[in-house]
């Protein structure tokens, strides 16, 4: 029994549970938002939670060398509390499952949503070590959106700038994600995009997209902002301000990750309430 308990744990940690819950809660949050009905919303959710399974435990999975290398004992394969062969099984029956949520919400929008979670999947198989390394964070943001508006089926399509203020956030997220670990991950290879501007300039970058990501939800609607659209962006803005200093003062620390993802969750409160705004344009939709 303790066993299996220590083997449950290390799965939980493995599958990066802040990261994976704030994700699935912010998909299902949006798709309440936009109407999605009881099914659809328990279909988008489910879909997005075994996608973010899989993300995490792949990425575990795979970095398992270069985290030994670097003695990450707060990894739990480097911590001995699960095994490498048991987390590559974990993720591939996870996104198997994610592939039968996904396309359960409809082919078109599963596709969309396979995409992004293949996006996450190339950035743990080998972009994150290149200079594309922000590109899988932005298109899987997006798409994320993308999916959750398709999933209703009624010929919505999110608006050209909530789709670049979800690609704007994936960025920030992903350098706020990286700082902490710039030096092992140098020391095994991994040259993405923020260890090749160095922590100064990657820090401005991912500043920059949370700004520009809060002021895109804020004033894309067409609508005068309203009172808590202005609290919330101000809020958002130095949330992110706050973010990139602690980058600098505590370079190890995974709080200004963790304050990406308060803006990200302030920016997807905001696009709710856009309400119609976030969703001008619309398509014909087969019968």
């Amino acid at each position: 029994m303790r066993m299996r308990a220590v083997r449950l744990r290390g799965f939980v940690l493995a599958s990066h549970p802040g990261p994976c819950l704030v994700v699935t809660a912010l998909a299902t949050g949006l798709a309440v938002g936009v109407g999605s009905g009881p099914g659809t919303t328990l279909l988008v959710a489910g879909a997005v939670l075994t996608g973010q399974l899989s993300v995490g435990w792949s990425n575990d999975w795979l970095d398992a060398a270069r985290d030994r290398a670097v003695h990450r004992t707060g990894k739990p394969v480097v911590s001995g509390l699960v095994r490498e062969p048991d987390l590559r099984t974990a993720a591939l029956v996870a996104v198997t499952l994610c592939a039968v949520l996904s396309l359960a919400t409809g082919v078109v929008p599963g596709a969309v949503h396979l995409a992004a979670v293949a996006s996450a999947w190339a950035y743990n198989l080998r972009l994150k070590a290149t200079l594309a390394s922000w590109v899988p964070y932005a298109v899987s943001f997006s798409l994320l959106l993308l999916f959750v508006v398709l999933a209703q089926r009624n010929g919505s399509m999110p608006t050209w700038w909530g789709l670049l203020a979800a690609a704007l956030l994936g960025v920030g997220a992903h350098i706020a994600n990286v700082l902490p670990d710039l030096d092992d991950d140098a020391a095994t290879g991994v040259q993405g995009l923020p260890h090749r501007l160095g922590r100064a300039r990657s820090t401005a970058l991912a500043l920059t997209a949370l700004v520009v990501a809060t002021a895109l939800v804020v004033l894309g609607p067409s609508t005068r902002p309203s009172g808590p659209a202005i609290l919330g962006g101000g809020v958002g803005l130095v949330v992110a301000c706050l973010a990139a200093v602690l980058a600098r003062a505590r370079p190890r620390s995974a709080w200004p990750f963790r304050l990406a993802m308060v803006v990200a969750a302030l920016c997807v409160a905001l696009l709710v309430m856009a309400g119609p705004d976030l969703m001008t344009v619309r398509v014909a939709v087969a019968p």
